[in-house]
C-alpha cells in the first residue's frame, strides 16, 4: 500500500501543474505532520493498543489516497498531512506490535533478527519491486493516469486492514490508567536524555525494573543515527525524480523505483548474512556502511566543481533527451548503491532498537526519534528552490558523515560487559509486566 504510491507522488503533483517549490511545500506538510502528531499517535499506540494503531494507519492512509484525485492544492495538502500521520504509525506501531508479540510468546531473540531481515528483503525489496512494476503497468501500459497507483494502494490497504482485524491479537506498552499522554512523553524524553534514576521517579515499577541497567546514551545515539540517515533517505525520495529528469524528460518511474528496490533487497539479503554471524555485531558493521556511502559521495565529486557539496558524477545536460540520459544513467547507478545501503540499514536499525528501547514506551520513543528527522527534511525542502540539487545531496553527505561518527561512539559504549547492558527479557515480573502471560 505504501510502495505503490512512492514512485508517483512527485510525478502526480507535477502533472497537476505544480512546480518544485509548491511540491516541496506539500512534502513539508507531510513531514511536519509526522513531526507534530507522531509522538501523540505513538503514545496512543502504546496506551490504546498497537493493533488498533495499525488499523488506524490503514484508514488514515486510505483517506490520504482518496485526496490524490483532486488537483486542488488545499485538498492535496490535507492528503499530505494525513499521509504524515500514517507514516508515523507505519514506522512505529507495526514494529512495536511485532517485538511485543515476539517477547510475549518467548520466542528465541535470534528469530527477531531473521524476521527483520526477511521483512526488509520481502517487504522493502520483492514487494516494492512488484509494486513499482505494477504501478508502471497501470500508468504507462494501461494509461490509467498517475492517480491509478493510489487507488490500487487504497484497495491493498483495505485488504491489509481486514487481515489485521481478523488475525492479530492486541498488545500494549503500558496500559495503566494512571499514565496519561503527558506522562508518557516525559518517560520517553527522560529515557533518551537522562539517567535511569530520574526515569524511575516518573515511571511505574515495570519501566523502572526493565531500565535498571539501561544506558540512556545508547538511546540518544541510536535516535540521532536514525534521524540523520533517514533525513538523507527522505531527501533522496524527494530529489531522485528531478535529479534523473533535469530537463523534464519522460522517465519510467515505476521501473526506476523497481531498480532501487532491487538494490535495497540485495542490501537486506547481505544484512541477514551479517546478522547471522555471531562474531559480528550490528554496531560494528553499520559504521562501515555509513562510511561507504560517504566515500561514494566524495568519489562522485568532480574537480571542475568548486562547490564542496557537489556530488554529481558528470555535468548534467541542458538538452531534453528521450528517457534517461547517459549522465542520469550513471547517477542511477550511484543511487542504487545508496539504496543497497538503505537495505542494510533497515533490519540493522530494527535489531538495535529491539535491544535498546524499553518495551513500555517503544512506540513513543520511536516517534520521538522522528522529530529531528522531520525537522531536517523540512529545512532541506523549504530551501529546495534556493539551492541546486547538488547542494541538497551534499547536505545528505554531511548527515551521513555525522551518523558514522555517532555509530562509532555507539559501537564503543555497547562493548561493555553484558551485565551493564539492558536486556528486553531480563528480570521480567509477571505481576507488573502486562506483556507476560
Amino acid at each position: 500500500g505504501d510502495w505503490l504510491q512512492g514512485p508517483y507522488v512527485y510525478y502526480l503533483y507535477s502533472t497537476y501543474g505544480f512546480g518544485k517549490g509548491d511540491i516541496g511545500q506539500l512534502f513539508i506538510a507531510g513531514f511536519g505532520s509526522s513531526m507534530l502528531f507522531g509522538t501523540i499517535v505513538g503514545s496512543l499506540a502504546d496506551k490504546q493498543g498497537r493493533k488498533r494503531a495499525c488499523v488506524t494507519y490503514c484508514i488514515v492512509y486510505i483517506l490520504s489516497c482518496i485526496t490524490k484525485h483532486s488537483p486542488q492544492y488545499r485538498v492535496l495538502m490535507v492528503g499530505r498531512i494525513l499521509g504524515g500521520i500514517a507514516t508515523s504509525l507505519l514506522f512505529s506501531a507495526f514494529e512495536s506490535w511485532l517485538i511485543a508479540e515476539h517477547n510475549k510468546r518467548n520466542f528465541d531473540q535470534q528469530w527477531l533478527s531473521l524476521t527483520f531481515s526477511k521483512a526488509v528483503f520481502l517487504g522493502n525489496g520483492l514487494v516494492a519491486i512488484l509494486s513499482g512494476l505494477f504501478g508502471n503497468l497501470l500508468v504507462d501500459t494501461f494509461s490509467f493516469g498517475p492517480v491509478a497507483p493510489f487507488d490500487a494502494a487504497a484497495c491493498i490497504l483495505a485488504i491489509g486492514m481486514a487481515i489485521i482485524l481478523t488475525t492479530w491479537s492486541e498488545n500494549y506498552g503500558d496500559p495503566s490508567d494512571s499514565k496519561d499522554l503527558l506522562t508518557q512523553f516525559k518517560v520517553a524524553a527522560i529515557a533518551i536524555a537522562s539517567g535511569s534514576k530520574t526515569v524511575s521517579s516518573v515511571s511505574p515499577l515495570s519501566l523502572t525494573q526493565s531500565m535498571d541497567d539501561f544506558s540512556d546514551e545508547k538511546i540518544a545515539l541510536l535516535g540521532a543515527i536514525q534521524s540523520l540517515f533517514e533525513a538523507s533517505m527522505y531527501t533522496f525520495v524527494f530529489l531522485w525524480t528531478p535529479a534523473l529528469s533535469p530537463n523534464d524528460e519522460e522517465i519510467p518511474h515505476g521501473f526506476v523505483f523497481a531498480t532501487f528496490m532491487l538494490a535495497s533487497m540485495l542490501g537486506s539479503s547481505l544484512a541477514a548474512r551479517l546478522m547471522a554471524r555471531s562474531s559480528l555485531r550490528v554496531e560494528n558493521y553499520m559504521q562501515i556502511v555509513f562510511l561507504i556511502v560517504k566515500l561514494l559521495v566524495i568519489h562522485n565529486r568532480r574537480p571542475y566543481n568548486n562547490n564542496m557539496f557537489a556530488q554529481v558524477l558528470v555535468t548534467p545536460s541542458k538538452v531534453k533527451e528521450e528517457g534517461l540520459s547517459l549522465t542520469c544513467s550513471i547517477q542511477l547507478l550511484g543511487f542504487c548503491v545508496f539504496e543497497a545501503c538503505v537495505g542494510i540499514f533497515w533490519p540493522s536499525i530494527m535489531k538495535m532498537r529491539s535491544q535498546y528501547i524499553p518495551e513500555e514506551a517503544r512506540s513513543t520513543i520511536m516517534n520521538f526519534f522522528r522529530v529531528p528527522l522531520n525537522i531536517f527534511v523540512c529545512i532541506v525542502l523549504y530551501n529546495v528552490d534556493a539551492f541546486p540539487i547538488t547542494i541538497m545531496f551534499g547536505m545528505c553527505s554531511i548527515f551521513l558523515f555525522v551518523a558514522s561518527i555517532l555509530q562509532r561512539r555507539l559501537m564503543v559504549i555497547s562493548e561493555k560487559p553484558k551485565g551493564e547492558e539492558w536486556s528486553p527479557m531480563k528480570d521480567r515480573n509477571s505481576e507488573v509486566d502486562p506483556l507476560t502471560l
